[in-house]
């Protein structure tokens, strides 16, 4: 039996990324670590232009960290350098990532479950998910960045709730709140969100890059700095040969060629202001 914690599996451009830790899929420091590693090489390779992110069965997406790894990382004094800090750091590098990221939700998202399905640009979830941050009933709080992207997902008012309660909130729940883009009937969720990857995948990747990017600026940013770094973008991406085709085919009223490689380095790998 395999030890791995990540699967991976390529469908022409699409790859999709299961969380391996059955029943639930809680979040090991190996998992963690395969999780970044894949991050980084699909990254890189010029096929992939969209992954999935999904937990292995129907029962969890992923219902956060293995609590069996805490009394070791406790009597070491090693919870957020071993533990916290890397997974900040990989989660981070999902938020960031720069090509189109898409979630699919069957079952439990909880802890850092919930935090790390946060960061994906879309988010499809199964009519019998359940969502949640439950730490303050351990005496904790979210510590893998939800703090940061649930509230600015769902607003600080319904993460005031859903962190200070503990409770869980359902499917239709998360949709109205925003954290989940699509609600599909149980088992159709990964279906559902292949198609919309495989639909990103085949757009003009420098544009899906500059989309990220704004709606970052968007979210971080005083808005007329917002506005200022929109024009910024826009200034490089009308010197992409893409956005020359994609005027030219609407002109002459014919399907766009996109053909340019994603490049972050002409926008800032669609990260996060600094």
């Amino acid at each position: 039996m395999s030890d791995q914690k990540l699967r991976v599996e390529i469908d022409g451009a699409v790859a999709t990324l299961f969380l391996v830790n059955p029943p639930m899929n809680v979040m090991t420091l190996d998992m963690r670590r395969e999780l970044d590693e894949a991050l980084t090489s699909l990254e890189a390779d010029p096929a992939i232009g969209a992954i999935v992110l999904t937990g292995d069965g129907d029962r969890a997406f992923g219902t956060g960290s293995d609590i069996k790894e805490f009394p070791g990382l406790l009597a070491d004094g090693a919870v957020v350098s071993r533990k916290l800090a890397p997974e900040n750091e990989t989660f981070t590098k999902f938020a960031n990532f720069p090509k189109p990221t898409v979630v699919a939700i069957e079952g439990y998202a909880l802890g850092g479950g919930m935090e790390l399905a946060a960061g994906a640009d879309i988010i499809v979830v199964a009519e019998n998910s359940k969502f949640g941050v439950p730490e303050i009933n351990l005496g904790a709080i979210p510590g893998s960045g939800g703090s940061v992207r649930i509230t600015r997902r769902i607003g600080i008012g319904r993460a005031s709730e859903l962190f200070l309660l503990g409770d869980m909130i359902d499917a239709q729940q998360a949709l109205a709140w925003g954290y989940a883009n699509h609600v599909k009937p149980k088992g159709e969720v990964l279906a559902h969100a292949k198609k919309i990857a495989a639909r990103l995948a085949s757009a003009p990747k420098q544009a899906i890059c500059a989309v990220k990017q704004v709606l970052r600026y968007g979210i971080y940013l005083p808005e007329e700095q917002a506005i200022a770094k929109l024009l910024d973008v826009l200034d490089v991406l009308s010197r992409t040969q893409d956005l020359h085709e994609g005027a030219d085919a609407f002109i002459n009223k014919r399907k766009a060629n996109f053909q340019d490689p994603l490049d972050t380095s002409k926008f800032v790998g669609c990260m996060f202001p600094k």
